[in-house]
């Protein structure tokens, strides 16, 4: 469980997909001047990755890594098909996404219109595929972890692109200085949340002293190499006095 929630937290604040790795930026400038619109974009965003990056563990688990198709038989265990990940990753976001964009102009006609280009596109968004490679590089164990991991990212996401959608529509009314409107006061406050959200970093550092039996282990090599130095002074003072005496 402690597991879990770590993991659920740090993939929120700590290693935020947009300002710790700035994935997904393009439609996080683009469709960010709306907060209706901005909403609509992040829950798409976190119904794709909860679903995607679970699904491609399990295509790496039994599919993509070396030897993943052991469970066919022996003769299969020395194939690797990880050179394939990039295809059928993309392949399940695709999927994924197309059932989206199929639900939202369903359901929400005005939604979909606002959204325009840029829902088809989270097929292409790097922060998409970004978490199915951030999955497979740190080597999730299990399928629950990956769907934490998933919808823990696109929560991230989701709350970068609904932070600055709510301060642009407030800056609108503001007078921001010529050069600095539109995008360039964005990229502003895009880096001052980056860095605030960088502050989170110490929250999951833990208890940073070493358990108690570690902590006795340590004392004993210490005292057992102040022994040592002590026997080896005095060896080293008796061959002195010795050579003295000859």
């Amino acid at each position: 469980m402690l597991e879990h929630l770590e993991l659920f937290f740090r993939s929120i604040f700590v290693d935020n997909m947009v300002f710790a790795v700035f994935l997904g930026m393009c439609s996080y400038l683009a469709v960010s001047k709306k907060v209706s619109t901005a909403v609509g974009l992040g829950a798409a965003v976190i119904f794709v990755l909860g679903v995607t990056v679970p699904l491609n563990w399990l295509l790496d688990k039994y599919l993509l890594q070396d030897g993943a198709l052991a469970w066919l038989g022996p003769e299969y265990a020395e194939y690797d098909l990880s050179f394939l990940s990039f295809i059928l990753f993309i392949a399940t976001i695709a999927t994924m996404v197309q059932l989206v964009e199929i639900v939202v102009e369903k359901f929400s006609p005005s939604l979909y219109n606002s959204l325009g280009i840029f829902l088809p596109l989270i097929a292409v968004n790097c922060a998409i595929l970004g978490g199915s490679l951030f999955m497979q590089t740190r080597e999730i164990p299990n399928i629950g972890l990956a769907l934490n991991y998933g919808i823990s990212s696109g929560i991230g996401w989701f709350l970068a692109i609904l932070a600055i959608a709510a301060i642009r529509e407030k800056i609108r009314y503001s007078n921001v200085p010529a050069p600095l409107r539109g995008l360039g006061i964005t990229f502003i406050i895009t880096g001052l949340m980056g860095i605030g959200f960088q502050s989170f970093g110490g929250m999951l550092t833990g208890d940073n002293e070493p358990p108690e039996e570690t902590q006795n282990t340590t004392a004993k090599a210490q005292e057992e190499k102040e022994i040592e130095k002590e026997i080896d002074d005095k060896e080293k003072a008796i061959s002195y006095n010795e050579a003295i005496n000859k």
